[in-house]
C-alpha cells in the first residue's frame, strides 16, 4: 500500500511538471510573438534572462502552493517536512524548465553531470540567499528586543525575500550559463566551421 501511494505521488508530480512546462512555455512564447517592435528584439536578445526569471517565479509559486497544501492537510504537524517536499519538487521543476526551455539551445555536458552541477549550484544559491538575513539579524541586530516586532518582520522580508532572492538569482543565472549549460557544443561547431572555411579559402 505504501509503495502504491508513493507511486501515485510520483505520477502526480510528473503530471504537474508536464502541465507547468507546457503551460508556461506555450503562454510565454505566444506573448513574445505579439510584443511590438522594437521591444520584441530586446526580449529576444535577453530571452535567457527573461525565461530564467519566469522559471524562478513559477517555481516559487509551485513551492508555496505545495507547502501550504501539505501544511494545511496531511502534514499539519510537520511544517519542516512539508517545506522539504515542496522545495524538492520546486528544484526538480526548476531543472526541467531551465534545461528544456530557458537554456534549451545550450549543451556540452552529459545529463547526469549537468543535473549534479545544477543541484550543487542551486544549493550554493540557497546558502547565498541566507547571507543578507544573517547580516540583518546578527550584524545590524534587527531583532526583538532591540527593535520592534514590526521592524524585525520588515527587515526579515527585505533581507531574505528581496535581497537574498535577487542575490541567489544573479548567482544561479551566472553559474548555470557558465558551468551547467555551457555553449561548448555550439562553440565546437562554430570552431569547426571556421576551420573548414579557412581550409577552403586556402585551397
Amino acid at each position: 500500500m505504501c509503495h502504491r501511494h508513493l507511486w501515485c505521488h510520483v505520477q502526480l508530480v510528473s503530471t504537474l511538471l508536464a502541465f507547468v512546462h507546457f503551460t508556461v512555455v506555450s503562454l510565454v512564447d505566444d506573448v513574445v510573438r505579439h510584443i511590438p517592435q522594437p521591444f520584441r528584439d530586446i526580449a529576444l536578445k535577453h530571452h535567457e534572462l527573461i525565461k530564467f526569471a519566469i522559471v524562478g517565479g513559477t517555481t516559487f509559486v509551485i513551492d508555496s502552493v505545495i507547502f501550504y497544501v501539505l501544511k494545511l492537510s496531511v502534514l499539519e504537524s510537520k511544517p519542516v517536512t512539508a517545506k522539504i517536499i515542496s522545495g524538492i519538487v520546486a528544484v526538480i521543476a526548476s531543472y526541467v524548465l531551465n534545461r528544456e526551455w530557458s537554456f534549451k539551445d545550450r549543451g556540452g555536458r552529459e545529463k547526469h553531470h549537468e543535473a549534479l552541477l545544477f543541484f550543487a549550484f542551486s544549493g550554493v544559491g540557497v546558502v547565498l540567499s541566507f547571507i543578507p538575513l544573517w547580516i540583518s539579524s546578527y550584524v545590524f541586530n534587527l531583532r526583538v528586543p532591540d527593535v520592534s516586532l514590526t521592524v524585525e518582520n520588515i527587515a526579515d522580508f527585505i533581507s531574505a525575500f528581496i535581497i537574498g532572492n535577487l542575490l541567489q538569482m544573479a548567482f544561479r543565472f551566472w553559474a548555470f550559463r557558465r558551468w551547467v549549460f555551457p555553449e561548448e557544443m555550439n562553440r565546437e561547431i562554430d570552431s569547426l566551421e571556421a576551420i573548414i572555411e579557412e581550409e577552403l579559402g586556402h585551397s
